[in-house]
């Protein structure tokens, strides 16, 4: 069967990193700039547009992030609205619901959680870790001081939550409730937290 694990993660804990891991170890692909890549190729609208809005809102959505999605399909090229924060975020979300319904992979952050909160062969994990263990991670991985690691945990995970919050018409990014899983990656390392996804995926759909 095909199945879809979707991986939210705080900034700095390893999200990103434990589905990299847990694509080698299943042997199927992890998709998190790539969605990107495609949306763009699909639609012919500039890369870049996509990039400014990677699991962000733009200043004008800032106000009224809360409320529901006003556009629901896929615009026309000619309709002015074709670039829009939104009709973006509705191209990757055909394009996430696409790869779910051709093949098993792994998809990080996007609210693949949410777009894909009513099919069954799907397992939705939430990645955190402590501020310190983030903090130290991110030192490492970007080369920048502690303060300013920490810094950019606060801002990306703000942005992150506002933008979970109002294409999801107003769910908490961090609530446990909205996955299968929460795992805290500083606790039992993220090699771990792969073998305890693996087995959740055997416990779920049994041997695949």
């Amino acid at each position: 069967m095909k199945y879809v694990i979707t991986i939210a993660r705080g900034f700095g804990s390893g999200g990103k990193d434990i589905g990299m891991r847990l694509s080698r170890e299943l042997g199927i692909p992890c998709y998190d700039r790539q969605i990107l890549t495609m949306a763009s190729d699909h639609s012919g609208i500039d890369e870049s547009i996509f990039v400014e809005n990677d699991e962000k809102l733009r200043g004008k959505y800032i106000a009224n992030f809360l409320r529901k999605v006003p556009v629901t399909g896929i615009l026309e090229p000619s309709d002015r609205a074709f670039v829009s924060d939104v009709n973006v975020f509705n191209l990757q979300a055909e394009i996430i619901r696409t790869l779910a319904s051709t093949e098993s992979c792994i998809i990080i952050g996007k609210c693949a959680d949410d777009i894909l909160r009513n099919r069954k062969n799907v397992i939705s994990v939430y990645v955190e870790a402590p501020r310190n263990a983030c903090v130290k991670s991110i030192t490492e991985k970007m080369k920048v001081s502690p303060d300013r690691a920490a810094k950019l945990i606060v801002s990306t995970d703000k942005y992150r939550a506002n933008y979970y919050s109002y294409y999801t018409g107003g769910k908490k990014w961090n609530n446990p409730t909205n996955y299968d899983m929460v795992l805290n990656s500083d606790r039992i390392g993220r090699e771990k937290c792969v073998e305890i996804i693996k087995e959740y995926i055997r416990i779920k759909f049994g041997d695949i």
